[in-house]
């Protein structure tokens, strides 16, 4: 088995300026106890592709509605590989909650980024039965899976990343 990467908490500075951004009317104390609660993914088993984030917060989704969440979660990857980020099996099947990109891409310099490589996970429950997602804090709501790729013969890529979403397009 590969290993190729180490999850890590960003800073608390970081973790509250996000939330602040995500949930207008969040108090200091909620931040730092959603801070405190933040635990690194883990696999369930020893055959899991699949690294478990908990949800920093309580939330309710009703159908047709999205939440932007901060995970307080960072990942140092190798060279070659990046992780791949997908809603819980469970929640897609049940729901037919989605992420808003479809797969999240966290590429291995996005931890030296701004921002401190905070992965954020944007949702949306898409449930044609009329049915809410409930998740409490500490609850499993996404996956995420270490994958490697390759690149071309010709490849001269030097891009230097200082950025979150879109921040390699400008």
């Amino acid at each position: 088995m590969n290993k190729v990467g180490q999850f890590k908490k960003v800073s608390f500075t970081q973790f509250s300026k996000d939330m602040k951004k995500c949930f207008n009317k969040i108090t200091d104390t909620q931040i730092k106890e959603s801070y405190d609660s933040i635990k690194l993914p883990v696999r369930s088993t020893k055959g899991s592709a699949g690294y478990d984030f908990v949800s920093p917060i309580s939330f309710s989704l009703k159908p047709c509605c999205t939440i932007k969440i901060p995970t307080g979660i960072k990942v140092k990857i190798d060279d070659g590989w990046f992780l791949a980020c997908y809603p819980r099996s469970s929640l897609g099947f049940k729901y037919r909650c989605q992420l808003d990109n479809t797969v999240g891409i966290i590429d291995s310099d996005f931890y030296y980024s701004d921002g401190e490589g905070n992965i954020f996970i944007k949702m949306t429950n898409d449930c044609k039965q009329n049915k809410n997602i409930e998740i409490k804090q500490g609850d499993k709501f996404m996956q995420g899976i270490f994958q490697s790729f390759g690149i071309t013969y010709d490849d001269n890529a030097d891009g230097i990343r200082n950025g979150g979403f879109g921040s390699t397009g400008k």
